[in-house]
């Protein structure tokens, strides 16, 4: 195969990689929204164990293992903020939508962060993982 060849292989699998890496994403969100419900930890590290030692049994290199397990290292910390920044997101709305209930039935309102206001999730009402505004 020529240079050429070989890099445009390379393009297709980083696209596949990619369309994969957010499949997995959408499934995480799936497994946070269920750990919201039933109240567990966001961080599982028996979980995340058992994970890389999934993806060992299934390595046949060229990768070795302590590489790919860095990589899915980085892969998990991806997607534990992404679950954080979606329970986030959710308690916020739950907590906007008791607030107008407790504003309606004449409570006081309670004081919610204005993004300019430092809210100790990250400088500035962003998440530390990903800066993403909640």
């Amino acid at each position: 195969m020529t240079l050429e060849e070989l890099r445009s292989r390379i393009d297709v699998l980083d696209r596949q990689l990619v369309e994969l890496l957010n499949e997995r994403a959408r499934a995480a969100q799936m497994v946070g929204h269920l750990k919201a419900a039933t109240s567990l930890p966001v961080y599982e590290p028996n979980r995340e164990k058992t994970v890389y030692a999934n993806v060992r049994a299934a390595n046949k290199g060229p990768l070795p293992d302590i590489e790919l397990t860095h990589i899915y290292e980085r892969i998990i910390d991806v997607m534990r903020a992404l679950q954080r920044n979606e329970l986030a997101s959710e308690r916020y709305a739950q907590g906007r939508h008791e607030d107008l209930e407790g504003h309606a039935a004449g409570a006081p309102e309670a004081h919610q962060p204005r993004l300019s206001e430092p809210t100790g999730a990250g400088e500035f009402g962003t998440a530390p993982e990903t800066g993403i505004k909640p």
